[in-house]
């Protein structure tokens, strides 16, 4: 199949569509291929990047010009490859430049802000120093993909302080290691915060000295001492690809090239050692286990998804893990071995007659092809992916992008994987253990022996699982990972539990709270095991205390969701061992206060590293909804109860956030800052579920010079901190589509600006849908007193009078979008959005606020729709024995729904409609008398008028 044309290239990649609509606004859709033709016909170069990047000096500006170039530069490599007017060689040289030059120039930038008040680190001898950037993984191999993370370490030469110079005269002082610390934190999210047209590169900063929890910066001193006292073997395959991508700032080239040198001679002998180093071919071994461990994991969690291009078997890691090794064990002595480049490597290699030049050769070919296949999933839309993936019309756009037939791509794909896997086992011969069992479980089991298949399978069999042959290669996949480890008993206690799940998942899966058969029941397990298994400390747990493991099964027969949640944060299987388990009851007051003062003592402690500070609010959320579970699956908690839970949790977190943010920020008023978050949807209406999603608009009452500004960074900060994925995972979704102007909207707004929005006096303002949404609105972080006169305007807006036959009638208007939006195509009931559902419920109760909150005040209240029934009826204006008919069903809903998406995990909530059939009854009959009437009156008057 011949390459795509530029229409194609459009029409295949959403990202490059998107992209050019913005580039190039209103510009008519038939003229766009033109556009991106003039795009591709020149290579971009590292001095066209550098002179487009260097036009200006401001942060802002400068910010928002890297991620234009970006944009472009992106857009320009997808044409040019897909259409064969480039290749490989281009898009990793191109990436690699962009990302050296804008690391270049957001390291300048704040190094020079900062020297504005700080003055120039020196040492002590009085030589000024550079922040030294070292690009980690394919960034220092000059290979970097197209929507590729960049993994930087940040290091100085020298200890010494900031000194003032004739350019910087300063006044306040740092050491050297607070000067670039701060620097470093600047420079992260000037790269890596969304703003503009996106970001420039995700920045990831795990490789650096002791991980998450080391310094941001190392001098070279510490460095040295990490490196040859804790240093791990895998650290030497990081640094193999090590290498400074930074530029003088302060120092003289010579003075630069001689820091540089500094953190070479020290790390060379880390990585490489003077001899043939064969000692450590155990240790690559070991590393071969946990990689093939890690490719089964990743296979299991992606099946039918896709294929991993990159992590998957035969992948692109295998073929770099093969240079790497050679490198190793060879580079000491062979300085042409130390090469950056993976292809650069395979060709050593085979000059070398460490690799055949057939096989060197046919890896080589094998990495390009994959690369380029990596690089075409991810033109598709600027996702960090590397999956295959199996639906057709994303594999058609894949090939396409690559310039291949899907099918022939896709048998190219398995042979190369092929090949590629069986050269990757040949290097490696892992020893195997020969321990048997003492029990009536079969012989060998536990080291996963081969022959062992057809004993295990029968074991399994005879406690009456299903699919006793893939239950058992399944355990023997698991039981021979090394990544379990061979010493200190690690081996033996997974056999341990692993023998306890298989006699006990039966039992388990007859609990009250079990939704599952057994076989369901084992494979969640199974799930877990395979996900902790190289955390030795969690199997010792569940090993040393078997009513641990005991309720760990009980969990997961009781939830999907609760079984997902615990092998994406297995962390909070210590939260079983915390008697504050049990402390949850209706009877427990919805405040997380005293939770939120031990987690920002827990901060303070880890003030220096923003990344640990991260990964601790998320551990502690994690904990925190683990514990409402247990309560939830215990039924010690109702689901109007857990709501309010939840949604306290959440508004303690914001809250928390805030202040991290706040302090965060180097340009800052003095103070607290007058700004707030308000709720809307389940977290305003206070019915937060386990995975809602949070809808938040930001207001600031601030008439301060640049208030704007500072209160814009503050919320992407917050954004930034809600929503990142960590190692720990992610706190929130949150949906900011609510605010003035929806998405077209500032992220943050005045108080002044809110307001005029939302009264709406000259007809530019709020919709109805608006004020509906603010029925539900409330504060819930932030500073309090702008949080009392968003409740008073909230009210007085509320209040507002309101011809009630033109608000029925776009009531209905919008339900019926809503209908449109959510069509049901099954013979089922959809509890939320179905008529006579949860949604026809919340919007009377939204018509009865805003048509008759001047009359009756009291339905201002932010108090939840069952309350607000009870007002109304109270008022007159529905009966009371509807009110109670409609609040029991909006109860029975959410029970369902709680009930439902615990036992399902997310998704619609559709049930027989004869389970509920009078609660449809009853909800009907107060949509038809309270809005239907209001409609049918509009229209009487009409007609009379007319």
């Amino acid at each position: 199949m011949p390459k795509c044309d530029f229409r194609g290239v459009i029409e295949n990649s959403p990202f490059v569509e998107r992209s050019l609509k913005s580039m190039y606004p209103g510009t008519d859709e038939a003229e766009l291929p033109a556009r991106l033709e003039a795009l591709a016909q020149m290579s971009p170069s590292a001095e066209e990047i550098r002179s487009e990047i260097r036009e200006t000096e401001d942060e802002e500006a400068l910010a928002l010009r890297m991620r234009e170039v970006r944009r472009r530069i992106l857009v320009t490599l997808a044409a040019r490859d897909a259409t064969g007017l480039g290749g490989y060689p281009e898009v990793v040289r191109v990436m690699t430049e962009l990302a050296e030059e804008t690391i270049q120039a957001a390291v300048r930038c704040q190094t020079r802000l900062l020297a504005e008040r700080f003055g120039v680190p020196m040492s002590e001898d009085g030589v000024p120093q550079d922040l030294l950037v070292v690009g980690m993984g394919k960034l220092g191999g000059a290979e970097l993909n197209v929507s590729s993370d960049i993994d930087l370490i940040f290091l100085y030469d020298c200890d010494g302080e900031t000194r003032p110079t004739e350019e910087f005269p300063a006044r306040r002082s740092l050491s050297n290691r607070e000067f670039f610390e701060r620097v470093a934190r600047r420079v992260i999210p000037m790269l890596s915060d969304i703003r503009g047209c996106g970001f420039v590169f995700r920045v990831d900063m795990r490789l650096r000295p002791n991980g998450t929890s080391g310094p941001m910066v190392c001098s070279s001193g510490m460095l040295e001492e990490y490196l040859y006292t804790q240093g791990r073997d895998w650290e030497r395959f990081a640094w193999l690809k090590g290498r400074i991508v930074s530029e003088p700032v302060f120092a003289t080239p010579d003075a630069y090239k001689s820091q540089c040198a500094s953190i070479e001679s020290l790390v060379r002998p880390f990585v490489y050692r003077k001899y043939v180093d064969f000692s450590a071919i155990s240790s690559l071994a070991a590393l071969h286990d946990m990689i093939r461990a890690e490719t089964i994991r990743r296979e299991l969690k992606h099946q039918g998804q896709g294929v991993n291009v990159k992590l998957g078997s035969g992948g692109i890691r295998n073929i770099e893990f093969i240079a790497q090794t050679f490198q190793v064990i060879r580079g000491g002595r062979d300085p042409l071995l130390r090469s950056h480049s993976t292809l650069q490597t395979l060709g050593y290699l085979a000059d070398r007659g460490a690799l055949t030049a057939s096989v060197a050769e046919r890896l080589k070919r094998s990495y390009v092809m994959l690369r380029n296949l990596e690089h075409a999933i991810q033109y598709v839309d600027d996702q960090q992916t590397q999956l295959w993936p199996t639906d057709p019309a994303a594999r058609h756009r894949v090939a396409m992008l690559y310039g291949e037939e899907e099918s022939a791509l896709d048998a190219k794909l398995q042979e190369v994987r092929e090949f590629v896997r069986t050269t990757f086992d040949s290097i490696f011969h892992a020893q195997e253990q020969t321990e048997e069992s003492a029990s009536d479980w079969p012989e060998g089991w536990t080291a996963g022996l081969p022959g062992t298949e057809k004993p295990l399978a029968a074991k399994i069999a005879s406690l009456g699982y299903q699919d006793s042959d893939s239950l058992a290669a399944r355990v023997l996949a698991l039981m021979s990972s090394r990544n379990i480890g061979r010493s200190n008993g690690a081996l033996e206690r997974m056999a341990s539990v692993l023998k306890q799940v298989f006699e006990h998942c039966t039992e388990w899966a007859r609990f009250d709270t079990s939704t599952v058969s057994s076989d369901e029941e084992l494979d969640r397990c199974l799930g877990l095991l395979e996900v902790i298994a190289g955390r030795p400390t969690y199997v010792a747990l569940l090993y040393q205390y078997p009513d641990m493991l005991k309720r760990v099964g009980r969990v997961l027969a009781s939830s999907r969701w609760a079984a997902d949640y615990l092998k994406e944060h297995p962390i909070i299987l210590d939260e079983l061992m915390d008697q504050r388990v049990e402390e949850f009851s209706d009877d427990t007051p919805a405040d997380w206060s005293a939770w939120a003062d031990r987690l920002r003592t827990e901060l303070r402690a880890a003030s220096d590293d923003q990344e640990r500070q991260l990964n601790l609010i998320r551990d502690a959320h994690h904990g925190a909804v683990f514990r409402l579970l247990m309560a939830d699956l215990d039924r010690r908690l109702s689901t109007v109860r857990l709501a309010d839970q939840l949604s306290a949790l959440a508004d303690a977190v914001i809250e928390v956030v805030l202040e991290l943010a706040w302090n965060s920020l180097f340009r800052k008023f003095e103070g607290d800052p007058k700004f707030a978050v308000i709720a809307y949807g389940k977290l305003g209406g206070k019915e937060l579920g386990y995975a809602s999603d949070l809808d938040l608009i930001y207001l600031y009452d601030d008439d301060r010079m640049d208030s704007d500004m500072v209160y814009t960074r503050l919320v992407r900060r917050m954004m930034n901190w809600l929503t990142m994925q960590t190692s720990s995972g992610r706190l929130f979704e949150v949906d900011l589509r609510l605010r003035p102007n929806g998405a077209d909207g500032l992220v943050v707004s005045s108080f002044d600006s809110w307001q005029k929005y939302e009264r709406n006096e000259d007809g530019k303002g709020a919709w109805t849908w608006e004020l509906q949404a603010l029925t539900r609105a409330r504060f819930c972080a932030g500073d309090p007193s702008i949080g009392e006169k968003f409740e008073a305007e909230r009210k007085r807006i509320l209040q507002s009078p309101r011809n009630r036959a033109e608000l029925a009638s776009e009531v209905i208007s919008m339900r019926q979008r809503m209908l449109d939006g959510h069509k049901n195509p099954t013979e089922l009931f959809d509890i939320k959005h179905d008529r006579g559902g949860m949604v026809d419920i919340e919007f009377a109760v939204q018509y009865l606020v805003l048509a008759y909150s001047k009359d009756f005040p009291e339905l201002v209240g932010n108090l939840g729709n069952i309350h607000l029934l009870a007002i109304a009826a109270d008022a007159g204006l529905i009966s009371k024995d509807l009110a109670r008919d409609c609040s029991e069903a909006y109860r029975k809903y959410r029970a369902i729904q709680r009930e439902v998406r615990l036992a399902q995990g997310d998704g619609p909530v559709r049930v027989d409609p004869a389970r509920v059939e009078g609660e449809i009854a009853s909800v009907n009959q107060l949509w038809n008398d309270v809005i239907g009437a209001a409609a049918q009156t509009g229209e009487e008057a009409h007609h009379a008028a007319s």
